[in-house]
This record gives structure tokens, sequence and C-alpha cells, in this order.
């Protein structure tokens, strides 16, 4: 798609993007599956804010569709956290795997843990595992729910609670852009929602179970994912040379999120 076309099929959000930022969390949902009847997906990872979304979609039927990508590294408890949260709302949560060729190839070719060795490595098995199964959730779809607060990293703290997604050519739609993790726990707790334990292990971004680790008191949101990259690296996207494969690094966890 040339530059053109692509600022051609990009929608004007103003309409959606002050009824949104005045608007509750719930309000929000429900602008989008008025704006989008039929065409509104929500991807949860089963993390706190995740499970928020998931819980206003299911406790007030709106029609908006909620997905899941199983990578096959998930953390048993985010299993646990999936299996809690059908059993409490009955209500479907799709899922997409990886292509089983394509894993097939990665394992034969480096090995099970190559994202260790490179940031390319790292790159090609997230590629395999969730962009691609992702590309395949969002085709065909005009609005994309996520859990993403601004709180969570410095280069979301200007962000709107909706955006255009020109990689996906969507609108991506953020409910809980201005909460807190605070005011998360709260709600969680208030409303029985089930909660993933490893947030009490000090984890606070949850992916796959090689990758992710607890973060220390004072650490970015999203310091326990990739921890093994150098900084500099991650920025600029060279190869990182050293080898790691072994038990992931004994950290301490944090206080209660509640805290």
């Amino acid at each position: 798609m040339s530059a053109a076309s692509t600022a051609q099929a990009v929608p004007n959000l103003d309409a959606l993007r002050l009824p949104l930022t005045q608007a509750s969390a719930l309000e929000r949902l429900r602008l989008v599956a008025e704006h989008f009847p039929g065409t509104a997906v929500f991807s949860t990872s089963f993390g706190l804010e995740d499970q928020i979304i998931s819980h206003l979609i299911f406790s007030n039927d709106l029609p908006i569709r909620v997905f899941t990508l199983d990578t096959g590294r998930n953390f048993q408890e985010t299993y646990s956290t999936w299996n809690k949260t059908l059993i409490k709302y009955q209500k479907p949560i799709e899922v997409f795997f990886p292509r089983q060729e394509s894993v097939q190839e990665l394992m034969l070719a480096k090995g099970p843990n190559s994202f260790y060795e490179s940031v390319d490595n790292r790159k090609e098995c997230c590629f395999i595992r969730k962009v691609e199964p992702l590309n395949r959730a969002l085709a065909g779809q005009q609005a994309w729910v996520t859990g993403i607060r601004a709180e969570q990293s410095q280069n979301r703290q200007t962000m709107d609670p909706v955006e255009w997604d020109a990689a996906h050519q969507l609108t991506k739609v953020h409910p809980l852009f201005d909460w807190t993790w605070e005011q998360a726990v709260e709600f969680a707790r208030a409303n029985s929602i089930p909660v993933n334990p490893l947030h009490q292990q000090g984890f606070v971004s949850i992916g796959c179970a090689p990758c992710t680790r607890a973060i220390r008191p004072g650490e970015d949101f999203r310091a326990g994912r990739w921890w093994w990259e150098d900084l500099s690296a991650k920025e600029c996207g060279l190869h990182t040379t050293a080898h790691h494969d072994g038990p992931d690094p004994v950290v301490e966890p944090v206080p209660s999120p509640s805290h």
C-alpha cells in the first residue's frame, strides 16, 4: 500500500477521541461496540488489566469478541487464570496458536531457547509465536481493544485512548489508558475478578514463561520482559552475543501489587 493510500485509509478519530477521553472504561467499551458493530475484538493475555476488560465485556454482554494467543510457552498460572475466567463468566474466549510448521522449523534449526542468543532470534520467536497469530486474529476487524495503560512505560505517557494502528489498518482503543495500577487492583478486588497469581509474586507484565521475570522495587513496568537484552541493543536492534541458557535469574519479588 502506498503512502498516499495509507493516509487516505486513516479514519478521522476526533469523533471518538473526546467522548472516549471523558467516559468511564465501561462507557468506552460501549462506544467501541456501537461504532464498530460486529468488527471489534479484544486480545487478552490474562494479566490484571485484561481481566478487568474481560469482566466489563462479559458482565455487560457487550458484542466485542474476546481472544487470546497461546504461544505454547505460557505460565501455568496463566492457564489457571484462563480456566477460572471461563468458569466465572461462562463466555467463550477464542484462541489462536502459532503455525505448527513454523514452530517445528524453528526448533529443528535453532532449538527451544534460541531467543536468548540474539535480538534477531528473539524477534523471530516472537513473530512465529505471537505476531503471526495476532495478524490472523485481527484480519478483517475494524477495532482492536487492548489493556494498555499510560502508566506502564515512558513512551505511553502522552497516549490517547484511541489511535490508528497503521500496521493492522484498524482503530486501536485503550479503555484503561488513564487508570493507575492501584485503581486496577482495587477494581478487581471489589468485583471478585480472577487475578493471575503471578502478580502476587512480583510479575507486573506477564508474557511467555522463559521471557518474563518478576520486577524489583522501583523498576519499570516492562523491566521483566527480555531482561537479558542490553538496553542499547533493544533500542538500535543490534545482536547481543552473550549466550543465556539456564534458569531465570533469582529476583526478589516486590510486595503485593496492592501496595
